[in-house]
């Protein structure tokens, strides 16, 4: 099963967030509430979360607050001029182990994004005051078939 993280764009400040273990296929929303500088999507726990914007390595895949998605220093993809997330909009991210997918207040942006290696967990930024609220569950919009909330990996022993 996958899954997938939402967030309203709305965690306030400066500062980056993620290392919960994707050991499904996650889904996000992302709430967005004042705009400034912020990313979402997957990364490494050898990202470097001090130096935002993040996708300047390999070890991050991000959608930015500019619409464009980045991985290694390349754009690897861009929303639609028309679709930019506004205030109070909801950004969306599926993630399989293989493709980043994005959508905005439930709707696919067709906007896919691959490249990151090995185990990723969820992650979101902001700078410049800019305000993000995460969903990790109990989304605002239906979860695209195939994809459900973040299962956190256990280990038994």
């Amino acid at each position: 099963m996958a899954a997938m993280f939402t967030c309203c764009l709305g965690c306030c400040g400066d500062g980056a967030s993620g290392h919960i273990p994707l050991k499904e296929m996650p889904t996000v929303q992302l709430d967005t509430h004042h705009m400034g500088i912020w990313g979402i999507g997957v990364a490494t726990q050898k990202v470097n979360l001090n130096q935002v914007p993040l996708g300047r390595d390999t070890n991050s895949l991000v959608l930015r607050h500019d619409g464009s998605v980045y991985h290694n220093n390349e754009e690897k993809n861009r929303l639609p001029a028309n679709s930019l997330p506004q205030e109070g909009d909801i950004v969306g991210v599926t993630y399989d182990h293989v493709e980043l997918n994005l959508y905005l207040n439930g709707k696919n942006m067709h906007c896919p994004a691959s490249g990151i290696r090995g185990t990723v967990f969820p992650v979101v930024y902001v700078d410049d005051s800019a305000i993000l609220d995460c969903q990790f569950s109990d989304f605002y919009h239906t979860a695209p078939h195939g994809f459900e909330k973040i299962l956190f990996e256990q280990q038994i022993f």
